[in-house]
């Protein structure tokens, strides 16, 4: 139940910061870990900690950002990098 609420909360997260429909923030975030190989649950995990303290990993950025323009409107404010 944990590994759900993390996901649900970062599909949140992206649909806040993306301007997209839960159902498109869904499928940014499985694309993400696509491009990435990085399980799901860890994207959500980084994109909760980005919410946070405001420092993302540069290649989950990338891929986030590839994901938001492939599948909404905007890109993700600017934020610290690892």
């Amino acid at each position: 139940m944990t590994s759900h609420a993390v996901v649900d909360q970062a599909i949140g997260m992206v649909v806040a910061l993306g301007w997209v429909t839960p159902d498109q923030a869904w499928t940014v975030l499985q694309d993400v870990p696509q491009h990435t190989n990085i399980k799901l649950r860890h994207v959500a995990e980084l994109i909760l900690l980005w919410a946070r303290n405001g420092v993302m990993p540069a290649d989950i950025r990338v891929e986030l950002e590839g994901a938001l323009d492939r599948y909404g409107p905007t890109q993700i404010p600017e934020s610290g990098q690892e």
